[in-house]
């Protein structure tokens, strides 16, 4: 089996096993996301969760946040 093939079938399972799945992150847009899996990379995504909607009241784009 080629290495394309092997992906396939591998994304093909994954699909039929997890049809929606849904991230541990809570984000409302693309950079809440960012931000957050930046943040979970140095604690847990629970203890994420918890910070970050304070975090986001201050800015939730990089825009609101300068």
């Amino acid at each position: 089996m080629k290495k394309e093939q092997r992906a396939a079938y591998i994304v093909k399972r994954l699909n039929e096993l997890y049809p929606s799945p849904k991230p541990p992150l809570v984000h409302q847009n693309n950079f809440e996301l960012l931000i957050a899996v930046l943040l979970s990379a140095q604690c847990t995504d629970a203890r994420v969760n918890l910070v970050t909607p304070k975090l986001f009241k201050l800015g939730n784009s990089p825009e609101s946040m300068l």
